[in-house]
């Protein structure tokens, strides 16, 4: 019964963490700007400005917005800036 017990609050203690370190989702545009911003290999300026401008139109909600806030930056990037172009095989 100890054993039990002291599995369920050690279990409980794993699922605190996971859930306190994760992403912060703000369901704001600086949110997921800041996101991208994050993302973007040399965190350019620009792209923080042009991001910030463009939200508003692309996002309607506090709900899509967080979603985007929780993609991965492979995704997050892909998603605003499309997928890398990739050169056609030789056969």
């Amino acid at each position: 019964m100890f054993i039990a017990a002291m599995f369920a609050v050690t279990l409980a203690a794993c699922i605190v963490k996971t859930f306190s370190t994760g992403p912060r989702l703000t369901g704001t545009c600086e949110g997921a700007c800041d996101h991208y911003i994050e993302c973007k290999p040399g965190h350019p300026a620009e792209a923080k400005t042009r991001c910030r401008t463009e939200c508003p139109d692309v996002f309607s909600d506090e709900d899509s917005l967080r979603g985007f806030e929780s993609l991965s930056c492979k995704d997050t990037l892909e998603y605003v800036d499309g997928a890398t172009p990739r050169a056609a095989l030789k056969r």
